[in-house]
């Protein structure tokens, strides 16, 4: 009996706490248009997630075109998936904005190896973006490992004729992954650059994840203004192997590695990046844009790099016409092509806003991944900072605490203005560069419920923002 009354009181405190959680807002703390705008929100959150497209739109991204490197016949693909897709939701008008976008290939997979008393260890490795290719016979030299550009830089002529070891780890002490991604990437981008001039024989870089895996994660490089004669092959080295080889090299200084890469680059190619709107029903003059990329890397399906950014993206308008939300300002979804290796799209887009005299009032950008919801970072001026964190009372019994000063994304950085307010969509960022960049970046990765959530948050957000903003934003003469 007492453990059927304890079943009971467990039962009813659960149900209990599942109604708190389900009511929403406060309605004694909101004014009579706020209590409009969590009823829309909340609208907006239901829709989504009974009656989402995203999930679905990915798979079919994913499974059906793959990795979507710029230039490839894959991004091709892409560009008119996009556009039929667009069309298929409804916008009211759709285009195509012609690009010129860097045209990169990998070639032969990439082969790696090293010998020591206990037998030969092959290494997973992937060519870097941009990177040469090493001789037909590929690269054998002695290792020189170093944690730092500048530990790099100190060892001078030392590098000679070596292969030199990037192996700065990420600090995982910081919740973000993505600041420990900006305190090690830069190894991976001018590693190549400071040690070709000093007549380095190729560069292998250490993986940019928290993980300690298999998976070598590739990315984009430069040689910098160091003449061609200074280039020189350059590599990611999954995280497992640099620990091994660190290792190694202490027990074996004087070890020899090899590695072969067939990697080049071709003349650039022709590409777009695809373009709708629903046009605004106040200020179509206004423009709104949300948005992420289309390219991807090469090695995997490119779903949370940026497939789940794409789909988002479009969900929102898909939101707004399902739910009879007619926006003030004209709603432009952008799918940028060649975030990855040039920004092309992104300056593209840019120019062509500039040259006709474009009025852009507000962005948002989702290129983080398709994890669980968790805030946005805002760049705005300090009136719009403000307007734009006093919606944390509407937002935050969905997930969305963080309303932070920040950068919003390479795609809309180029529109950046005084009277712009960029917004970066932010997920939660624990488990993204597990995937980042890698063959295992596939849609099985992405979770249905998380992907529809920031669907849902980003349409909360853009319905706040054109409701708001654009009574904070003057237009421009």
């Amino acid at each position: 009996m007492k453990k059927i009354t304890f079943l009971f009181l467990t039962s009813l405190f659960i149900l209990s706490c599942n109604q708190k959680q389900e009511k929403v807002v406060d309605s004694n703390l909101l004014s009579s248009e706020e209590k409009i705008d969590s009823t829309s929100i909340k609208t907006l959150f239901n829709s989504a997630l009974t009656e989402g497209k995203s999930y679905e739109w990915l798979r079919d991204l994913t499974k059906n075109i793959g990795g979507r490197l710029s230039g490839s016949p894959e991004a091709a693909k892409a560009v008119e998936w996009g556009t039929k897709l667009m069309n298929e939701v409804g916008l009211d008008s759709v285009w195509l904005q012609p690009v010129m976008v860097p045209h990169w290939v990998r070639g032969e997979k990439e082969i790696a190896t090293y010998t020591t008393d206990g037998g030969q260890k092959n290494v997973p490795i992937c060519a870097l973006g941009f990177s040469i290719a090493t001789p037909e016979s590929g690269i054998l030299a002695e290792v020189i490992e170093v944690k730092s550009l500048e530990e790099a830089e100190e060892m001078g002529e030392k590098l000679r004729d070596k292969i030199v070891f990037f192996n700065g780890a990420f600090d995982n002490t910081l919740i973000n992954t993505f600041q420990a991604y900006g305190g090690c990437v830069g190894q991976r981008y001018s590693g190549a650059r400071v040690c070709g001039k000093f007549g380095a024989k190729g560069v292998i870089v250490r993986s940019m994840t928290n993980v300690i895996d298999d998976n070598p994660h590739t990315g984009t490089m430069s040689y910098g203004d160091i003449p061609i004669e200074q280039y020189t092959p350059t590599a990611a080295i999954s995280s497992r192997a640099a620990e091994i080889l660190s290792a190694d090299l202490k027990q074996y200084p004087n070890l020899k590695f090899y590695f072969k890469q067939s990697c080049k680059t071709l003349p650039d190619a022709p590409s777009f990046n695809v373009v709708g709107q629903i046009t605004g029903s106040e200020t179509p003059e206004n423009i709104m844009v949300v948005g992420g990329h289309l390219d991807s890397w090469d090695l995997g399906e490119g779903a949370h790099d940026d497939g789940t950014g794409i789909v988002q993206s479009l969900e929102v308008a898909y939101l707004f016409k399902k739910n009879n939300i007619k926006p003030k300002n004209t709603l432009r979804v952008v799918f940028f092509m060649n975030e990855e290796n040039g920004t092309r799209g992104a300056k593209k887009y840019a120019e062509l806003a500039k040259l006709n005299k474009e009025n852009h009032i507000g962005g948002l950008e989702s290129d983080a991944g398709g994890h669980t919801p968790r805030g946005f970072t805002i760049d705005a001026n300090a009136v719009n900072t403000k307007l734009l964190q006093s919606w944390k009372k509407l937002l935050s019994p969905y997930g969305l605490h963080d309303l932070d000063k920040g950068g919003s994304g390479a795609d809309i950085s180029p529109l950046k203005d005084d009277n712009v307010t960029l917004v970066g969509y932010r997920p939660d960022s624990q488990r993204y560069f597990d995937y980042h960049h890698t063959s295992i970046d596939t849609f099985d990765k992405v979770n249905k419920r998380e992907l529809e959530l920031g669907s849902a948050s980003m349409a909360s957000i853009i319905y706040l923002m054109d409701k708001y903003l654009y009574k904070n934003t003057p237009v421009k003469p």
